[in-house]
C-alpha cells in the first residue's frame, strides 16, 4: 500500500488515540469534578426516579455544563468513526498476505505492499512480502475490491462498527439539543408533558440500544476474525486485541438489554463500564497505527 495510506493509517490512529483519551478521561474528569459538585448525580439519581422535573430544574441552571458534558462523548465517538473500516482493512490486508503465503511464496520485495507488511509494528502484523507474488491491492480503494470483498464476517462488522458509532452520536446529539430545548423555559411551577420522557426514551433507545447492539456485533465479529487466525497470523498483541473486543461486546449488548429495559434513564449499570473499555480499546489501536512505520528495505 501506498505511503500516502501509511500515513493515512497513522493519522486515523492519532483520531482514535484522542477520542480514547477524551472519553477515557475528559469526560469522566470533567464530570467528576465539574457537573458532580455542582449536583449532577443528584439530578440523575432523581430522574432514574422518576423525578424528571428535579432534573430539569438542574438542566435548566447549567445547561452549557451539561451541553459541554454531551459534546466530549460525542467528539469521542465522531472522532472513531472510520474506526470500522480502517480495521476491515488491515484485517483485508493480513487475510491476503497469509493466503499467499500459505500458496508458498518466497523472499520480500520491498515494494509497496498493505500495512501489514509494509508497516513495521512492534506487536503488530507480520511485514514480510512475497516475491513474484500476485500483485497486491495499492491504495485503500484497491484493497476493498479484493476478490472477496463483501464477503465474510469483516465486512458485516465493519459496516456494523459504523452504523453503530454514528447511531450513538446521532442519538447523543437529539437527545442533548431536546433536553436543552425543553429546559430553558422549564421552571418549578412548570407541568412536565409525558412527551418528554418518551422522547429522551427514544433517543436512549436510539443511541444506547440500537447503537451498542450494532457496535457490540462489530467487536464480537472483529475479535472471532482476529481470534480465529490466531497466533498463525496475528502477534501475540492483536490476537489479545481481539479477545478484548469480545469482551467489550459482551459488555455493550448488556448496557444495551439493560437500556431498553429502562430507556428514559439514558443509561444503566454496564454503560459506564462498557463505554469506557470502548476507549480502551480504541486508545490500543490507536496507539498500535501511531506507532506504523515503513518496514525496512531488505
Amino acid at each position: 500500500m501506498r505511503r500516502t495510506f501509511l500515513t493515512r493509517l497513522r493519522i486515523n490512529g492519532s483520531y482514535y488515540v484522542l477520542g480514547g483519551l477524551l472519553l477515557l478521561l475528559g469526560a469522566p474528569l470533567y464530570q467528576w469534578l465539574w457537573l458532580l459538585p455542582h449536583g449532577y448525580g443528584e439530578a440523575l439519581a432523581a430522574a432514574s426516579h422518576g423525578q424528571f422535573a428535579s432534573y430539569l430544574l438542574w438542566l435548566h441552571l447549567h445547561i452549557w455544563s451539561f451541553a459541554l458534558y454531551r459534546l466530549l462523548q460525542m467528539a469521542a465517538f465522531a472522532l472513531a468513526l472510520s474506526l470500522p473500516f480502517t480495521l476491515f482493512r488491515i484485517i483485508v490486508a493480513q487475510e491476503v498476505l497469509g493466503r499467499d503465503e500459505e500458496e508458498g511464496t518466497g523472499a520480500a520485495t520491498g515494494e509497496e505492499v498493505p500495512p501489514a507488511a509494509e508497516a513495521e509494528i512492534a506487536d503488530g502484523p507480520r511485514t514480510d512480502v512475497a516475491a513474484g507474488e500476485k500483485p497486491l491491492p495499492q491504495t485503500a480503494e484497491e484493497l476493498l475490491a479484493v476478490p472477496w470483498r463483501g464477503k465474510g464476517f469483516a465486512v458485516i462488522a465493519a459496516w456494523a462498527g459504523m452504523l453503530g458509532l454514528l447511531l450513538l452520536v446521532l442519538g447523543n446529539l437529539a437527545s442533548t439539543v431536546y433536553q436543552i430545548g425543553v429546559a430553558r423555559t422549564f421552571t418549578a411551577e412548570a407541568v412536565l408533558t409525558p412527551s418528554f420522557v418518551l422522547v429522551v426514551g427514544i433517543c436512549s433507545l436510539v443511541s444506547n440500544t440500537a447503537g451498542g447492539l450494532l457496535l457490540a456485533l462489530a467487536m464480537l465479529l472483529f475479535g472471532f476474525v482476529i481470534v480465529r487466525s490466531g497466533l498463525q497470523l496475528w502477534p501475540p498483541l492483536w490476537v489479545a486485541l481481539g479477545y478484548v473486543a469480545i469482551l467489550l461486546a459482551l459488555f455493550l449488548i448488556g448496557s444495551a438489554v439493560q437500556v431498553a429495559l429502562a430507556p428514559a434513564s439514558g443509561q444503566a449499570f454496564l454503560t459506564t463500564p462498557a463505554f469506557l473499555l470502548f476507549a480502551l480499546w480504541t486508545l490500543w489501536l490507536g496507539l498500535i497505527l501511531v506507532r506504523l512505520r515503513p518496514a525496512p528495505a531488505s
